[in-house]
């Protein structure tokens, strides 16, 4: 059966693959006696201290899909119209966003660790006027309630719900799980992600269908999933990386696990509880496993990993030592590395393969259904082994930037992206990052923009300069380190500016405090390039032969 869109996919496996488990959710702070399904659930309370899981069935999946989009539609939800996602991963989250789509909408969603005022930037910046939101977003939507105008309809997903939001438990229960079949094509738009640029403020990207579409094309292109693979899926789908990874297993029916939770011991047991063979990682997560191996906490002896097929990791750059001491580990994994941004509908648009282990270090080349090429400042190809701009073209390349023409044309140009990522390819073809065009800093596979963290420390009373960026880092990849320089007359500790910090989101505060100079050039600007060659003293590509 040909699919057209996202949408045609689960009616397609809703058909072939009725009553087989789609989705896994495992929690394992809690358990219960025995496995319950998402109709369950409402109805049970968890023991502390006891991990459970859900699931739901292919047909449960379209069935609640169904539901969700004909409660939008009977709001008035119209084509077009965009739908914000704030949940923490759940058996929900899926079928609330296949709903979305279903309804004609563009899906928007949201990163949970969003402060209030992000939350109403973005939701004024999407023009979202309906919201889905989970209870531990309660006290950040309270805060803005009265800001967010736009907002015509708040859903909540979960028990208790608050006075100023509609149940999405007990209104979808009342909905019908028909198909609505509102039409919808490939150049229709779909969904609208959030990503920051250098200024530190989201910028909505905006995708069509075919985006959708080809991600999962491109990802199951490159690994090659079939109907018996289980994707074991860890970090937040709010992000375009996992959900894009999962949709090439979603493109053939494949089960999928939702694990609420990051520990070594947590992964193991689930990846074996659930016969998973596939599981895509995070730098952070992949070394903490292999610590605990390597202290005894795990013995690999007590567990059933002999599905377990492929490992990889995206979402920041991978130290090659730390694959040499996984493959060490675990000699029969495939290993796999993609790269991609939220403006090329996440990962995939180059890609290392899994038979190119000897070239671990470097991010591979251009993926299934993609161009690349690295380009000078006019947009010139560089000469192999020259450093430029690395640029991506095919059919995952965002539609725009919602409602900022200027950025749009800034970033595509010609049918190409240009990443702002630095690159050069070397002698057979195969491209290393060598630096960013722009400060973001990536942590434990999470974006850090240096200036809101800047702009925090400047209003320190102590601080006459303050220059952010990223010190290279085993674990995480990168930290943050904040170079202050202080006023003359003034004086201030490591643990004054921790303590001024703590009102920064715990994943936002700098991981290293350095007082020094800032230096800056005769325009002003901070001399980032210098404080790197003072404080990080190594190339990224000189890497590339440690395995």
């Amino acid at each position: 059966m040909t699919a057209n869109t996202i949408v045609d996919v689960l009616n397609t496996n809703a058909k072939l693959y009725k009553d087989e488990t789609a989705l896994i959710e495992i929690n394992p702070e809690f358990e219960l006696s025995s496995r319950i399904t998402w109709r369950d659930y409402s109805l049970m309370q968890p023991e502390p201290g006891k991990p459970f899981k859900r699931e739901i069935t292919w047909n449960d999946f379209y069935a609640m899909s169904n539901r969700f989009s004909n409660l939008l539609l009977s709001r008035g939800c119209k084509k077009g119209d965009k739908v914000a996602i704030l949940l923490i991963n759940s058996i929900e989250w899926l079928p609330i966003y296949f709903g979305a789509l279903k309804a004609g909408a563009i899906a928007v969603p949201l990163n949970y660790r969003y402060t209030a005022d992000e939350i109403r930037y973005c939701l004024e910046k999407s023009d979202s006027s309906i919201m889905v939101f989970g209870p531990e977003f309660i006290g950040r939507i309270e805060e803005i309630i009265n800001k967010i105008p736009l907002i015509k309809h708040l859903f909540y997903v979960g028990e208790e719900c608050p006075t100023f939001a509609d149940s999405y438990d007990r209104m979808t229960l009342y909905c019908s799980s028909s198909d609505p079949n509102i039409p919808l094509k490939e150049t229709d738009d779909a969904a609208i992600y959030f990503s920051s640029g250098t200024t530190g403020f989201p910028k909505a990207i905006l995708h069509p269908h075919r985006s959708l579409m080809h991600s999962a094309v491109t990802e199951q292109a490159h690994h090659s999933q079939t109907h018996e693979d289980v994707f074991l899926c860890i970090p937040p789908l709010y992000h375009t990386g996992v959900k894009m990874h999962w949709f090439g297993s979603f493109l053939v029916g494949g089960k999928a696990v939702l694990l609420k939770g990051v520990k070594p011991e947590w992964i193991i047991k689930a990846v074996s509880d659930e016969k998973c063979s596939i599981v895509w990682l995070l730098v952070p997560w992949a070394q903490d496993i292999l610590d605990s191996i390597e202290r005894g906490e795990i013995r690999l002896d007590n567990y059933d990993l002999s599905h377990w097929r492929l490992m990889h990791i995206g979402a920041q750059p991978v130290p090659p030592s730390l694959i040499k001491r996984w493959l060490n580990v675990f000699p029969n994994h495939q290993y796999d590395t993609n790269y991609g941004l939220s403006e090329s509908i996440g990962p995939g648009c180059v890609h290392l393969g899994v038979e190119n282990i000897h070239k671990v270090g470097a991010i591979g080349k251009a993926g299934y259904g993609w161009k690349t090429k690295i380009a000078d400042e006019q947009g010139h190809d560089v000469k192999r082994g020259d450093v430029g701009e690395l640029c991506v073209s095919g059919p995952g390349v965002m539609k725009c930037y919602y409602k900022d023409p200027a950025a749009s044309d800034e970033v595509l140009k010609d049918g190409w992206l240009y990443t702002g990522d630095m690159a050069m390819e070397d002698e057979d073809g195969f491209i290393y990052l060598v630096d960013r065009k722009k400060d973001v800093i990536i942590t434990g596979g999470e974006n850090l923009y240096p200036v809101q963290i800047e702009n925090h420390i400047r209003r320190h009373d102590a601080v006459k300069d303050v220059a952010v960026i990223g010190l290279p880092d085993p674990r995480l990849g990168e930290i943050a380190a904040a170079i202050i320089e202080l006023k003359e007359g003034k004086s201030a500790t490591e643990k004054d500016i921790n303590d001024f910090c703590e009102e920064l989101p715990r994943y936002k505060r700098p991981r290293k405090i350095i007082f020094a100079q800032v230096p800056r050039n005769p325009t002003g600007k901070i001399e980032k390039p210098k404080l790197r060659q003072i404080y990080c003293g190594e190339s990224v590509v000189a890497q590339q032969n440690e395995i």
